[in-house]
């Protein structure tokens, strides 16, 4: 708060932090087996610094709220701080069977083994789920043998408190996004920097990816931007001068440069180390706004002017839904992101399958986007097949699959899935839904025998209005019921919304 608030009453220059470069035995060593439970970490030491009991707590607080924000509650990151007058230089991180660590954990009365730290000490009992389906452990572990932390759990007693008297620290930060590991490494640095402490950068010989990296990395990140940019999407006309002044007060430096491109003199903004959330130009816009304030904007009526109205689509499925639930139907809303399990093998469809969009590094086991709702209606009646019977609903929503005739290639398609689910549930109960949704809606329709993967054979057809095929009723197959545990007999159709 007080680097940011200096910089904006422009008392202070911009500071600029470096890293030392390393002494001797200022190394740290990941080792091949480590890799399988926690693959990477970054780390620094710090010299020179006066602790007293605030800033003692003020640092474990920045250090929890990494965890929790930047960690996701030490999932992806975890940080430790040791005091380096404990601990015998080189480090190795590697990972040992949970039954040959032992060491005393911070807070804890006696030695204790690595399983029992996560069934004994309070702090363990707590992250117990990050680790306890691995045969391995991580820890951290100095030239002397002694363990300094078990991450993402716990520090030693002995080489993991800091107190009054610590001068000198080791900082490390262990996980599985290298990146994040940098950039949260970075912040709690640069607060230590400006509490008077000296950087120094460590080796960090990585024998699992064979390559060695000093760290930590306390450059500049470099962003072009232009002028016109900026003033285009704050619609101002602010100049050179007025823009790097106000990126000044934000704390971010700015350096001229010619672009071979358009030969125009654009600007390079020179983001500091600790700032992680300056990833795209538009970020800067909003820097410079910030500065110029926001109360400073004046509101204006725009030349153009249009009056909305509700989308001829949107009217019509408004038109469906209120029929439906008029029916005594529920209306349900599930997920863009299925996985293939879920969309084709439980179901048995074929139809899609070569049609597919798949997402690039998911998150979660969702990784393809449905090109079905029917799939949704079977996942939701398999996660209630305890729930009380009937069970009739409705869902309106939009498939996504591959198209090469679409401009795009990428056909987006919202469509209607009527299922009921009770023991008497069958084809002529859901006829007479279609026919009173399409007598309503004023639709002449037929239903032309036809077959279906996930339909019983005699028991589907396909609806077809003004000789085009806008989708399928049916009853569904035993072989989908099983599969996906569902007790009772269910009817469902599928009917594109556009096509209607």
């Amino acid at each position: 708060f007080t680097r940011s608030f200096s910089n904006f009453l422009g008392k202070g220059k911009i500071k600029e932090y470096n890293a030392e470069k390393p002494e001797k035995d200022y190394k740290v060593v990941i080792e091949k087996n480590v890799k399988k439970v926690r693959p990477y970490m970054t780390c620094a030491i710090i010299k020179g610094l006066n602790f007293n009991d605030e800033k003692i707590k003020e640092i474990i607080d920045i250090q929890e709220k990494l965890h929790g924000s930047y960690g996701r509650k030490r999932k992806k990151l975890a940080i430790g701080i040791y005091p380096l007058e404990e601990i015998k230089l080189p480090i190795r991180f590697l990972a040992k069977k949970p039954e040959e660590i032992k060491f005393q954990p911070l807070g804890f009365q006696r030695e204790i083994n690595g399983r029992q730290v996560l069934n004994q000490h309070p702090i363990g009992k707590e992250y117990a789920h990050l680790l306890k389906d691995f045969d391995f452990f991580p820890v951290f572990e100095d030239d002397n043998k002694e363990i300094l932390s078990m991450p993402p759990i716990i520090n030693s007693e002995k080489t993991g408190k800091i107190s009054e008297n610590t001068k000198d620290i080791f900082i490390e930060c262990s996980g599985f996004n290298l990146n994040y590991l940098k950039k949260s490494l970075n912040m709690i640095v640069c607060v230590l920097a400006d509490l008077g402490g000296k950087v120094y950068a460590m080796e960090i010989e990585d024998k699992g990816e064979n390559k060695t990296y000093l760290s930590p990395n306390l450059d500049y990140e470099k962003m072009e931007f232009s002028i016109n940019y900026i003033n285009k999407n704050l619609g101002l006309n602010l100049s050179e001068k007025e823009i790097i002044n106000y990126l000044e007060k934000m704390g971010i430096a700015c350096e001229k440069r010619k672009t071979d491109r358009t030969m125009e003199e654009n600007l390079i903004a020179l983001i500091p180390a600790y700032r992680t959330d300056i990833i795209h130009e538009i970020d800067l816009v909003e820097e410079v706004a910030i500065a110029y304030g926001y109360e400073n904007f004046e509101p204006e009526i725009p030349e153009l002017s249009t009056i909305g109205r509700e989308d001829n689509i949107g009217i019509f499925k408004r038109k469906i839904s209120e029929i439906l639930i008029g029916l005594g139907l529920e209306e349900i809303s599930s997920y863009h992101l299925s996985t293939k399990d879920k969309q084709f093998k439980k179901i048995g469809i074929k139809e899609f399958k070569d049609k597919i969009i798949e997402v690039l590094d998911s998150k979660t086991e969702n990784n393809i986007l449905r090109a079905s709702l029917f799939a949704n209606s079977i996942e939701f009646l398999s996660k209630n097949s305890d729930a009380s019977y009937p069970q009739k609903f409705f869902e309106i929503g939009r498939v996504f699959y591959n198209d090469k005739n679409a401009d795009t290639e990428i056909r987006e398609e919202d469509k209607l899935c009527i299922s009921l689910c009770h023991e008497k549930a069958n084809f002529t109960e859901l006829k007479q839904i279609l026919d009173y949704l399409m007598r309503m809606i004023d639709k002449n329709y037929e239903i032309i025998e036809s077959k279906g993967d996930w339909f019983i054979d005699g028991r589907v057809g396909s609806i077809v209005v003004n000789g085009k095929n806008i989708g399928i009723i049916g009853e569904v197959s035993p072989f989908v019921l099983r599969n996906n545990k569902i007790k009772m007999p269910v009817a469902s159709l599928e009917i594109s919304i556009e096509n209607l």
